[in-house]
Formats: structure tokens, C-alpha cells, sequence
């Protein structure tokens, strides 16, 4: 697979974009513009903070989409404030750049036979609805796509000839797949409706089927097998207990699937199920931990997988058919984004970044072995490698005993006894995993305001297996809070750490973290700042989009149900913003999908109204997560702004 995270089914789980608006500030708030930016009761920006911020901001990566039919490759990188479609000829070739798009490219595959064409993936302004376009190396576009609705999921057949996508429109939770041939992009029609949310997965060689997958839930889904002639689709292994599986794709001969699949399993594992019978056989025994990405070379005989292990990423290469294990890559220890298989069918590309690498394509030769060949060098700006934070992977007990993890990163340089400020960092998802990737974040807030960082991956998780994942459901949610509460008690015990300059943070469901931890230890933090996070589950559902609902409902419970409500106007932060006391940053993306803008005002809003020192940061072009460096380079200099003023006005060093 190009890419470890399918796009369309990723951001099915998180909205539709809300109508942008304007902040409205109440008389005797500060408020000014920023291109973008509207930011109220935010003071001006230092030059020491400016500049400190561009040393950082200035990293990037490159991030692999596909194979060319020639042997070279398209990734993504930025050389300006977005990501965008590049071409590398060869080993660290040139990146030539292909798409210029004021909003980035979100992905790109390219199509078999045709040596210079692909088809890619880019939505306006973080808003999502995804469209899909036909392109070459020289030369305009093509949309595919009919603009205002949202598309994903792209199969293509062995001979380029067949694209098939899911759609979904505004307003309406159903999925439409559809079908075209790429050379004709007036030629798409539907070929199966489907009253939830689907993604097409594999087209079978004679491209009479399709596999595709029926999410339910983060914790479900289903592989159905759809006849393109009849448009008849058949559910696999329709009596086997509830599972998630992830990535089917047809193997030699169609008659059986490999996938991953948790079905029986406390943890992913890769497993070939019979299509007919829907008998599954288990093809990594003995895991312990995550199977989060395979790909097959396309002669079926070369099969690599990538295992989750606490955190960090480990390739294994064997022969599918006898089981034989092949010469193994040695490679840079860090995390995963991408596996794919070259047209020769043993070159493998392997997408990788690590705490102190933004981001590169290795290409190892499955077969020669040796030494993994990098393709693409990234650079740190003006960072040295050799003085970034490597995070120390630790564990502290919770509330009722159980095991958390957590990635710390401490700040270089400190002197013997010193006493470290404290940023807790939580993911978002829920269902989503810190791992020591690149996070630029967390390294200048450790470089910058000297503080350690913590980023835990509190119960409900992903990458610790079903039982820890499930941890946090609808009625169990504050749980995770509770897990923050422990870490707090860790921090008090930590001779190094100032127990008294704590501060809460997070984005999107870290968001929602950061405004409950703030409502249940407010008097144990000096402040807190959350980004688009949701403020009242029960507002959040209402407004969440429709194609993604459903999903959301079957994680946090359903606010139509009257004993789940109850819960919701227990447990909302918007209930509960009264034992709030400390200051608070928040910001918000105007065209966010998935998070809508109401959520951020209305917290904003009530804030202010009980006397808290709120600042509040809106950008008009951006959705839920914030995809422009002008954007980034603003947001990290606020937040350095109100994080030096609680930990007590240090220069930015």
C-alpha cells in the first residue's frame, strides 16, 4: 500500500465543512486581522518569537504516493505553505514539481499503462470535499469529480482503465461507489449505493469484482465482494463474530482475500480469508502487537508488512507462498508512512520519519538485499539534528492500575537540578496513536520554552490492542481524563519537573482532552490551549456532517438515546466550563469538516462571560488541522506567546 492511513475512511471518522464566519468579538475584546487571521485578546508577536518560531517551521518532509510505470516516483513535499505533488527521476534526484494549488495535495496514485499519468486527490482550504483529478507530469488537469461533493477511497484497475471511488454528499449519510474510465472522466457512473459509509479496497484482474469495506464503527467493519455485471454485492464471512479489518484486496486466482483483521484477536494481525467459506487462516502468528501496514508485489509471490511495536515501525519481508523469510532492510529507527512495491516487483518503497527526521523514501531490493537506497533527503531548516530531543518512552499507573504510555521529550542544555515547565500533549482520534515521528512541536517547545513535553496515549488509544482501544467508550469517556489526572500525580514525583507550571493542550478530540482535563484539574494547571475541539457532544453530533454520524455515534454514544444524553450533559465541557479558572487559547478553522466552528465560539463565549482570560485565534481558510505554513508559522507563534506568559515571560531562546 502507498499509504499506511486510507484517506477517505481516515476523515470519514472525523465532519463537513461548517459555513465560514466570522469571529465576533464583544465590545472591550482586542481584535485584529492577521491575512487570515482573526485573533481576539491575543497581544502582538515578539520579533524573538518570530524568529525562534522559523527555525523550526522551516523542516519538511517527503511523503511517498506511488510508483511511476518507469520505475521513478511522486511524493508530496513543501516548497512553499503547502504540500505539493512532486516527481524524483532517481535516487536523490531532483523533486520537480508538478501541481500548484494554493491548498495541498492530499494524495496521488498513479495510473498503470500510462507512464506519465495520475490521478490525484486535493480538496479547497481544508474543507474535504475531496475531488479527484486526472494529471500528468506536463499539462492541465482533469476532474473526474463533480465539485461540492466528496470523493476517496481511488481503486484502479492492473490496466488503468477502470477508476472506482466512493462518494458522498452534503446532508445525506448514504455512499454512492462510481466508476469511470480515467481516459473519459465523462464516462463515471454509479454502480452500487449504500445507505452508510464504504470504501472500495481492490478490483479483482478481470475486473468483473470489487472488494469493498462497510465502516460501522473505528471497532467494525465489514468486507462485502460486489459483481460489477449484476451490481450484486455478497458479505464475506457474514457469520464470523464482530471484527475490523483494514485493507482487502484479492489474491492470486480470486478466490480468497488478504487483509488485516483483528476477528478473534486482541491485536491486527495480516490473514488470507476464503471468499466462499469466509474461513480465515492467520498469516503473522504470534504477534504481539499491530500489523498497520502490508503491500504484495503484483506477482503475489513478495509480501512486506510493518509492525507497530510500542510505538516504533519494523518491516519484515517474506515469500507469500512458502513462508520463507527474505533478506530483512536495516533501516533508521522511526515510524512508518508508507510500504509499496515498485513495477519490477522487488523494489520496495518505505516511508519513514523518526524524533529527529522530518520525513524520506528509502527503496530496498527484496530480493539483492543489502543496504536500503535513499531516495529523497529533507531538510531541517536550521536545526541541528544532534541537539533535538529524542523522546524516552515511559509508562505510569492510572487511577485503576492500569499501564499508560507516554512519549516525554526533555529539553537539552538544562541545568542539574533545574526544575522543567510541563506541556501535556494529547492526541485526537480518539482512536488515534502518539508515535516519535517528526513533531516539530514538541522539540521547539522544548528548545524554545525549556519545558518537558509529555504526549500520553491514554486509555481508548489505538496500538495496544482491542481491549485498550475500547477502554474509553461512550459512558467510559471520562476515564481517559482520569488517566490525565494520574499522569499529573507522575509529574509531582519527577524531581525535575515543576509541578506548579503544568499546562494542558491538544487538537480536535485532544481538544475535547484539553477542556476536560482543564475542568477537572484546573486548580493543578496554569492554563490550557485547545484547538477545534468538541465543547458538547450532544451540539457536536447535531452538527457533525451526515455522511459521518453514524461512526462518530458508535464511538461516543448516541445523543438520541435518553441515558447517553444524560451522560453528555454530565460529562460536556460546555457543563462544566464554571471550574474552569485558569487561561485558555483557542483556535479554529473556519471550514473545519469535521470539528464545526460552533463548537470553538460557544466555549470562547462562556469563558469570557464567567471572567477567564481567553484567547481566541480564527482562521477563515482552514479546516481541521491546519494545512498552510502562513497559518502554522502564526498558530506557533500565539501559542509560544501564551505559554511564556504562564510559565512565567522566559525569552524565547
Amino acid at each position: 500500500m502507498s499509504r499506511l492511513k486510507p484517506l477517505f475512511l481516515a476523515a470519514t471518522l472525523l465532519t463537513a465543512p461548517a459555513v465560514a464566519q466570522q469571529a465576533t468579538a464583544p465590545t472591550g475584546v482586542a481584535t485584529r486581522q492577521v491575512g487570515s487571521a482573526t485573533l481576539q485578546n491575543v497581544p502582538e508577536i515578539p520579533d524573538d518569537v518570530r524568529a525562534a518560531v522559523q527555525r523550526f517551521q522551516n523542516s519538511r518532509s517527503a511523503e511517498f504516493q506511488d510508483w511511476l510505470p518507469d520505475g521513478s516516483m511522486l511524493i508530496t513535499t513543501r516548497f512553499g505553505t503547502t504540500a505539493q505533488l512532486h516527481h524524483v527521476a532517481a535516487p536523490a534526484a531532483t523533486r520537480r514539481q508538478l501541481t500548484y494549488y494554493a491548498s495541498p495535495v492530499a494524495g496521488a496514485k498513479a495510473l498503470p499503462g500510462a507512464s506519465n499519468r495520475f490521478i490525484l486527490t486535493r480538496d479547497t482550504d481544508g474543507d474535504e470535499w475531496f475531488q479527484l483529478a486526472v494529471k500528468g507530469l506536463t499539462g492541465p488537469e482533469a476532474l473526474l469529480t463533480e465539485p461540492g461533493t466528496r470523493n476517496g477511497s481511488l481503486v484502479l484497475s492492473k490496466d488503468g482503465s477502470l477508476a472506482v471511488w466512493a462518494r458522498a454528499t452534503k446532508g445525506a449519510a448514504g455512499y454512492t461507489i462510481l466508476a469511470a474510465d480515467p481516459a473519459r472522466p465523462g464516462s463515471r457512473r454509479p454502480i452500487y449505493v449504500a445507505d452508510g459509509a464504504v470504501a472500495p479496497a481492490d478490483l479483482s484482474a478481470d475486473k468483473a469484482r470489487l472488494v469493498f469495506q462497510r465502516s460501522i464503527s473505528n471497532r467494525e467493519s465489514q468486507i462485502f465482494v460486489l459483481d460489477l455485471a449484476s451490481g450484486k454485492a455478497t458479505r464475506v464471512a457474514s457469520d464470523a463474530p464482530t471484527a475490523r479489518y483494514e485493507d482487502p484486496r484479492f489474491l492470486t486466482g480470486g478466490r480468497s482475500l488478504i487483509a488485516i483483521s483483528d476477528r478473534d484477536s486482541d491485536v491486527r494481525r495480516l490473514v488470507e480469508i476464503d471468499i466462499a467459506t469466509g474461513a480465515e487462516r492467520v498469516l503473522t502468528p504470534g504477534l504481539e502487537w499491530d500489523v498497520e501496514g502490508y503491500d504484495l508485489s503484483d506477482d503475489g509471490r513478495i509480501l512486506a508488512y510493518s509492525v507497530n511495536e510500542d510505538g516504533f515501525s519494523r518491516v519484515v519481508v517474506q515469500d507469500r507462498v512458502t513462508r520463507r523469510v527474505l533478506p530483512q532492510p536495516t533501516l533508521p529507527k522511526g515510524v512508518l508512512s508508507a510500504l509499496k512495491f515498485g513495477p519490477d516487483n522487488h523494489s520496495l518503497a518505505i516511508g519513514l520519519s523518526s524524533a529527529t527526521s522530518a520525513g524520506d523514501v528509502w527503496v530496498y531490493d527484496t530480493v539483492a538485499g543489502g543496504d536500503p537506497v535513499r531516495w529523497t533527503y529533507s531538510e531541517l531548516g536550521d536545526l541541528d539534528p544532534a541537539k533535538l530531543a529524542e523522546p524516552e518512552l515511559i509508562r505510569f499507573k492510572s487511577f485503576d492500575g492500569l499501564s499508560v504510555p507516554a512519549f516525554v521529550y526533555r529539553p537539552t542544555g538544562v541545568a542539574a537540578g533545574a526544575r522543567t515547565p510541563v506541556i501535556i500533549d494529547i492526541h485526537g482520534g480518539p482512536e488515534a496513536q502518539t508515535r516519535p515521528i517528526w513533531n516539530y512541536g514538541a522539540q521547539y517547545f522544548a528548545d524554545v520554552l525549556g519545558a518537558t513535553v509529555i504526549l500520553p496515549n491514554v486509555r481508548g488509544s489505538d496500538g495496544y490492542g482491542k481491549r485498550y482501544l475500547n477502554l474509553d467508550n461512550a459512558e467510559k469517556r471520562e476515564d481517559s481524563v482520569k488517566d490525565i489526572g494520574a499522569l499529573l500525580d507522575w509529574v509531582k514525583a519527577q524531581p525535575n519537573l515543576n509541578a506548579s507550571k503544568v499546562a494542558v493542550y491538544g487538537q480536535s478530540y485532544g481538544g475535547y482532552m484539553s477542556l476536560a482535563v482543564m475542568t477537572h484539574y484546573s486548580d493543578r494547571l496554569v492554563g490550557g490551549v485547545e484547538r477545534y475541539g468538541i465543547s458538547d457532544f450532544r451540539t457536536f453530533l447535531e452538527r457533525t456532517e451526515a455522511y459521518r454520524r453514524n461512526n462518530r455515534r458508535a464511538e461516543y454514544g448516541d445523543e438520541r438515546d435518553p441515558e447517553m444524553a444524560r451522560v453528555f450533559a454530565r460529562i460536556a465541557p460546555m457543563a462544566n466550563l464554571s471550574k474552569i479558572s485558569k487561561p485558555m487559547l483557542v483556535m479554529q478553522g473556519a471550514t473545519d469538516p469535521r470539528v464545526p466552528q460552533f463548537e470553538s465560539d460557544q466555549v470562547v463565549a462562556k469563558l469570557r462571560a464567567q471572567g477567564v482570560d481567553t484567547w481566541y485565534v480564527l482562521f477563515s481558510d482552514e479546516g481541521h488541522g491546519f494545512q498552510k505554513k502562513d497559518s502554522n508559522d502564526l498558530r506557533r507563534e500565539v501559542e509560544t506567546v501564551f505559554l511564556r506568559k504562564l510559565f512565567g515571560d522566559a525569552p524565547a531562546r
